[in-house]
């Protein structure tokens, strides 16, 4: 019986053919699995019948635009946790904070570099495998917290939770009482080779107070945040 592991699979979202082509020989010739959509609409029902690892979705787009699309494709309970990687040509401040607002797990600056963004994908995906085992199961306060299939309830109530604000709730559920500062967070959570602003940081912890008590992650002004039991 063979061992291989499932080949990895990419949908692309680009309403330019150029870039979904070069896209395509890129990770094809690096073994990856592609389909491809060239606006949100389309992307949607090609991504409910393809099942991708991971989206590369572009922001400008007829029809339906990627950060629409991303936000659609987290209401989807089989894409909470599918990595969403945004290749844009916008690279304004807000517009990479929306992108992450709605669930984006890394966001690149177009001109595409190949052999960059096959790094960065591949930094994404082998993400999973290098989670620890070691402490997959957290209860503390209301909160049960389960790395194995990642949720979360509170007081017994399971919470919809995208896997980045997942990840950052049960880091800092795991160091209680720890003050992290957002660059610590942001190379704890995102990892090193994942480039990201600091409001990132912040939106995601925004996100998490509009879903567990407020009183769990305290704010210490300065000099980052901190997960508490202590309402």
């Amino acid at each position: 019986m063979s061992n291989t592991l499932p080949t990895p699979k990419i949908l692309l979202v680009d309403d330019d053919p150029d870039i979904i082509e070069l896209l395509e020989y890129n990770l094809t010739k690096e073994g990856f699995d592609t389909a491809s959509a060239t606006d949100g609409l389309q992307a949607l029902e090609v991504a409910k019948k393809f099942k991708p690892d991971l989206i590369l979705l572009d922001v400008m787009m007829p029809k339906m635009d990627g950060i629409e699309t991303a936000r659609q494709l987290r209401l989807l309970a089989e894409f909470k946790d599918t990595y969403i990687l945004f290749l844009t040509a916008r690279a304004e401040e807000y517009t990479e904070v929306a992108a992450f607002d709605v669930g984006a797990d890394d966001y690149v600056v177009k001109p595409i570099k190949p052999r960059a963004l096959l790094s960065r994908l591949k930094a994404l995906l082998r993400r999973d495998s290098q989670q620890s085992e070691a402490e997959d199961k957290l209860e503390i306060g209301s909160l049960f917290i389960n790395r194995v299939n990642y949720t979360v309830l509170n007081d017994g109530k399971s919470l919809v939770m995208p896997k980045k604000e997942f990840e950052l709730l049960s880091f800092l559920a795991h160091h209680p009482n720890k003050v992290f500062s957002r660059d610590e967070l942001l190379e704890k959570v995102w990892g090193s080779d994942v480039y990201v602003v600091e409001r990132t940081v912040d939106v995601h912890i925004r996100k998490l107070r509009e879903k567990i008590p407020e009183y769990y992650i305290k704010t210490l002004k300065g000099v980052g945040y901190m997960f508490s039991v202590d309402a």
